[in-house]
C-alpha cells in the first residue's frame, strides 16, 4: 500500500540541514515518484555525504492551493518541486522564470528555488526521448511520428519531437475541436507544415505504409482495465514501434496488441524514471544514474 501523502496543512519546517524535494498533485498518494527519488538520493550520498540530508516527499495540493503553497514550501525549506495533475499549466502565472522547452510545452512538472523565487522546467521531453532512445532503439527525428491525444501530454511529446529536429509529427486525436486547439497552440511556436494533424477516425494512407513509423500514446486511454486501445494496429508495418506513456497498468490494450501483432512495445515507466533523473540533475548539480531508480521503480510496480 502506498505511503500516506502529507497534507498541506500539516506541513512542517525542516531541520536546518535538511533539504526537502516533494511532488504535489491531486490525487497523489499512488506517486511512485519518492522511491525512486530517494533511492537515486542513497545513491548520491554514498559518493557524497551532502544528500544524507536530502529527502523527497509527496505533498497532497489542491488546484485551489497552488498559490499558497508554493511560499509556503520554500520557507519550511524545500528547494525542488515536481508538479503532476492539475499544476503543470496553472502553476504558470506564479513562476519567476519559466526554461524555454517547457515555454513552448507550455506545461511545467519541474520547480527549482533560487533564493528569491521558484523557477520552471520540463522534463517529460527529455524522459520521453530518452526512455524511446533506450527502451526502443528509435530516434525521434528518424521516425515518422504519430502522436496520439490533444492534452498537455501530447503537447509536450510534439514539441519535443520537433525541437529534437523531427520533419514533421502527424498528431490524432478522436475530438477534432480539442485537435485543432493544440494545432494552433502548436503553430504558434513551430512551423505549420511540420504538424499533421487528424481525426483518429480518417487514418491517412501515408501513415499505414511508413516503413519507421513510431507511435506515441499521450491519451488516458488504457488507465482503466477495460478502456479500448486508442487506435488500431492492424495493418501497420511489423517495423512501427509502440511507446504509451502509462505505465500503470503497465500493459494497455495497446500494448497487448502490438505484442499480438510482434510490434516492439514500451510502457511509461522508463519515461518516468528518466523525466525524475533529471528533474534530479536540475536540483543538486550532480550526474544522476537513473539505473538505481530504474530498478526501485520495478520493485514498487511488481508489489503494487
Amino acid at each position: 500500500m502506498p505511503d500516506l501523502p502529507i497534507q498541506l496543512s500539516g506541513l512542517s519546517a525542516l531541520p536546518s540541514e535538511k533539504v526537502g524535494l516533494a511532488v504535489l498533485g491531486y490525487p497523489i498518494a499512488h506517486s511512485i515518484s519518492p522511491s525512486l527519488h530517494n533511492s537515486a538520493l542513497r545513491k548520491l550520498s554514498e559518493k557524497d555525504e551532502r544528500f544524507v540530508h536530502w529527502r523527497y516527499d509527496k505533498i497532497e495540493v489542491q488546484a485551489s492551493e497552488l498559490p499558497e503553497a508554493l511560499p509556503k514550501l520554500a520557507r519550511m525549506g524545500y528547494r525542488g518541486i515536481n508538479l503532476t495533475i492539475p499544476h503543470k499549466v496553472e502553476v504558470l502565472p506564479l513562476l519567476d522564470w519559466i526554461d524555454d522547452e517547457a515555454n513552448l510545452m507550455g506545461a511545467v512538472n519541474t520547480l527549482a528555488w533560487d533564493g528569491t523565487g521558484w523557477k520552471g522546467y520540463n522534463t517529460d521531453g527529455y524522459g520521453l526521448e530518452t526512455a524511446v532512445s533506450d527502451e526502443l532503439k528509435a530516434s525521434l527525428p528518424a521516425s515518422s511520428v504519430l502522436v496520439l491525444g490533444a492534452g498537455g501530454a501530447a503537447r509536450a511529446a510534439v514539441a519535443r519531437c520537433l525541437l529534437s529536429g523531427c520533419e514533421c509529427v502527424w498528431v490524432a486525436n478522436r475530438s477534432s475541436a480539442r485537435l485543432e486547439e493544440l494545432n494552433e497552440a502548436l503553430c504558434r511556436e513551430f512551423e505549420q507544415d511540420r504538424i499533421r494533424p487528424f481525426v483518429l477516425s480518417e487514418i491517412p494512407q501515408e501513415i499505414m505504409e511508413f516503413q519507421n513509423l513510431l507511435i506515441i500514446n499521450a491519451t488516458s486511454l488504457g488507465l482503466a482495465q477495460t478502456d479500448p486501445s486508442p487506435i488500431s494496429l492492424s495493418g501497420l508495418p511489423s517495423s512501427t514501434k509502440v511507446y504509451d506513456m502509462i505505465y500503470n497498468p503497465p500493459e494497455t490494450a495497446l500494448l497487448k496488441e502490438a505484442g499480438l501483432a510482434g510490434l516492439a512495445r514500451e510502457n511509461g515507466l522508463s519515461m518516468l524514471v528518466h523525466q525524475a533523473a533529471k528533474a534530479l540533475e536540475i536540483w543538486t548539480s550532480e550526474q544522476v544514474c537513473a539505473d538505481s531508480m530504474f530498478a526501485c521503480a520495478k520493485e514498487v510496480m511488481q508489489k503494487s
